[in-house]
């Protein structure tokens, strides 16, 4: 099949891809970088716990992304009959580098091996990209569909009649659930720190966040399908509106949570993908208004150097201590605390979209 049937950029990308790509890793730049944690504004934090707020939408995004990325990436050399062996082996390859990658990030500068936190968002991507890529590769699109499903079904039949020692079945607490509880015997003393009883990265919920990536995969093969590009807009916008509702009605008695990454959560996150993504594919690829998305673009095809690169830069300016006279010289000395921390965060991610543009103006995309 022709990429030309789902991109109009001239080499085959799925340029409103790599624009929602691009408005993903720049969010997730934005909320991990103000100025002070002690003042952000609500829509820049997590939930406390039960809920959600515009950045607990970040990740999962993500994730999706990752998922319509390898039914692209993947479909066109299955089809030409490339060795299954061979892709076996980039799949490997890959996800063994990213998360290698997270522990680095982990452990730098000190790298204290007996208290490193093993989980983490690059280790979760490369989890899930791997275990979804195997199941991309190895079975057909109804088994993956069902398989979504069932890892949704089964997580919360786990999470709702398993009990943590001391605590009751369906305990959705920090403390109380089963997956905190897996988290602290299996993780120990390399669990999130900040969390203490619980990993919002952690083992058990790593279930439902291979469906949220399993999602990403079935929409890529709507995309690659031999609809009209309105019928794959309207399609994806109805599918998306079906899974947000099937999500809020399952929220009434396994809350949206974003930590434990709930089944109501997988499809309420998943649906706004979808209409994003949706809204994405509409103006860029079938309208042709493209000027407005150039910075997601630039962020976009160097994600993974954008987020390694911001983490690495956070951590030298700490150990160099330059971090907070920046904000306190530069921003707080003219504006209120919580709008000096969001000037901050705003100057963070325009620097680094200069990086990244001078990457992009090469055309030098960073891969593994």
């Amino acid at each position: 099949m022709s990429p030309k049937l789902f991109a109009a950029d001239p080499k085959g990308r799925l340029v409103s891809l790599d624009v929602f790509r691009g408005l993903t890793i720049a969010g997730m730049v934005l909320v991990n970088n103000p100025g002070t944690w002690s003042s952000i504004y609500w829509p820049l934090q997590h939930a406390q716990w039960h809920g959600w707020t515009p950045t607990d939408l970040v990740f999962p995004f993500f994730l999706f992304i990752v998922g319509v990325s390898i039914t692209l990436a993947f479909a066109r050399r299955v089809e030409e009959g490339s060795v299954k062996r061979d892709l076996y082996l980039k799949v490997i390859k890959r996800s063994a580098i990213i998360f290698a990658l997270g522990l680095f990030l982990n452990g730098f500068p000190y790298f204290q091996l007996t208290t490193i936190r093993i989980a983490g968002v690059l280790q979760r991507i490369a989890i899930c990209y791997l275990i979804a890529s195997l199941i991309f590769l190895t079975t057909k699109i109804r088994t993956q569909v069902l398989i979504a499903l069932a890892l949704l079904v089964v997580y919360w039949l786990l999470m709702t009649r398993l009990a943590a020692p001391g605590y009751a079945p369906g305990d959705l607490s920090k403390e109380g659930s089963i997956a905190s509880f897996i988290d602290r015997v299996i993780l120990g003393q390399h669990i999130w720190r900040q969390g203490r009883v619980y990993d919002p990265e952690g083992l058990l919920s790593t279930i439902p966040a291979v469906s949220t990536t399993l999602f990403g995969v079935l929409t890529g093969h709507w995309l690659r399908s031999e609809r009209t590009r309105m019928e794959k807009v309207v399609g994806m916008f109805v599918a998306g509106a079906v899974c947000v509702v099937l999500g809020w009605a399952w929220n009434s008695f396994f809350p949206i949570n974003k930590s434990l990454w709930t089944s109501s959560y997988v499809l309420f996150t998943a649906g706004l993908g979808l209409q994003l993504l949706a809204l994405c594919y509409w103006v860029i690829d079938i309208k042709g208004y493209r000027r407005w998305a150039w910075p997601f673009e630039v962020f976009g095809v160097n994600a993974l150097a954008l987020f390694v690169g911001t983490g690495l830069m956070v951590k030298l300016m700490g150990l160099a201590r330059v971090q907070g006279w920046i904000f306190r010289n530069l921003f707080l000395s003219w504006a209120s605390p919580i709008n000096a921390s969001l000037f901050y965060a705003i100057a963070f991610i325009l620097l680094w979209l200069l990086f990244m543009w001078l990457l992009y103006r090469k055309q030098i995309y960073i891969k593994v």
